[in-house]
């Protein structure tokens, strides 16, 4: 097992960056959404303290029943709250509270390799990127389970289809990120779901974003995963339904009104006929269900135009949004000029 880990971990860049602030360092945030987390916080919190010494962890509790809080605090963490229940409440608590120049989004259940947010904050500053995922790659059977790896693939794959070009791990909940992201990012989402809004965020506005291999482990024992493999696959099959009719409409409702104008056709096709040879419509209520299908079939496809050209106005101001936010390194370069 030591030797995979060793295999696939990212290569450590010069730490000086992340130690001395006047050798490039940026303020990085290390922002971490918990839920009842108490065996395996410490383990985090104290793991990023040692990657990255001159960040700041912040530990958000979303009504945890156990001390998590408490622990994370002793760790040395700056912990905050979020009533609302659901991972995507977090976080978008966490991007509104928090100002920093570079984030770090990871849980709280020490899965994820803590040295491995060095490489991925030096590829977000050397390549100047708005978002890198870390992409997980097991270190033990029991971290990565068969149920979760297909629901991964499978939805990794149809985003991809829709979106354009994808990420090997869209539901990695390891992310870094530019300030422009956090601030221009509407988060809508709830619940686990939030992992696919982030991505497909980015790939809506054409963000520069990269991925990196990193080490994914088994939770600790003594501590229980949250994720409910059916619900939570459910709920982002929805949250990509969702995101394709509305950064999507005419696409979308283009589908429906081709079935219906199918089916229309289908369900008319003996009435013509009968029409053609005999002069008469016996079948009146087919003959008006196959007009009312071509009706909403047409309707259908004016929904679709006129929604696609609020989408792209929306999506215009979205753009605008994102570009307001200048990144540090883009402004380091311009006074370097």
């Amino acid at each position: 097992m030591q030797q995979n880990q060793t295999r696939i971990r990212p290569e450590t860049p010069d730490s000086s960056i992340f130690k001395d602030p006047a050798a490039g360092g940026r303020r990085i945030a290390v922002l971490v959404p918990c839920y009842n987390e108490e065996v395996a916080i410490q383990q985090v919190v104290a793991g990023f303290k040692a990657a990255l010494p001159n960040a700041t962890v912040y530990v958000y509790d979303n009504n945890s029943k156990d001390r998590t809080s408490e622990v994370a605090r002793e760790a040395g963490a700056v912990v905050g709250n979020e009533t609302r229940q659901g991972k995507g409440h977090v976080v978008r608590r966490m991007f509104a509270d928090i100002d920093a120049d570079l984030y770090l989004l990871v849980d709280g259940d020490a899965t994820y390799d803590a040295p491995s947010a060095q490489a991925m904050i030096f590829k977000l500053m050397t390549e100047n990127l708005d978002m890198v995922v870390a992409t997980r790659v097991d270190q033990d059977t029991a971290a990565y389970r068969r149920g979760h790896r297909s629901g991964n693939f499978i939805f990794t794959t149809f985003v991809a289809n829709i979106f354009g070009r994808s990420f090997t791990d869209i539901l990695s909940g390891y992310r870094a990120f530019s300030r422009r992201f956090v601030k221009s990012f509407p988060a809508l989402s709830t619940g686990f779901e939030i992992e696919t809004e982030l991505t497909i965020h980015a790939l809506e506005l054409g963000m520069p974003v990269g991925e990196i291999e990193t080490p994914y482990f088994a939770r600790p024992e003594g501590s229980a995963s949250k994720l409910n493999t059916w619900r939570d696959g459910l709920r982002i099959s929805w949250t990509i339904q969702r995101l394709y009719r509305t950064e999507r409409p005419l696409a979308f409702f283009g589908m429906i009104s081709a079935g219906l104008a199918l089916l229309s056709l289908l369900i008319a096709l003996p009435v013509i006929t009968t029409y053609i040879e005999t002069g008469t419509v016996p079948r009146l209520p087919t003959a008006v269900l196959a007009t009312g299908m071509m009706l909403a079939s047409f309707l259908a496809l004016a929904s679709g135009l006129v929604l696609d050209t609020v989408t792209r106005g929306r999506r215009e101001m979205k753009r605008l949004a994102y570009l307001s936010h200048r990144s540090p390194q883009t402004m380091e370069r311009r006074s370097g000029s």
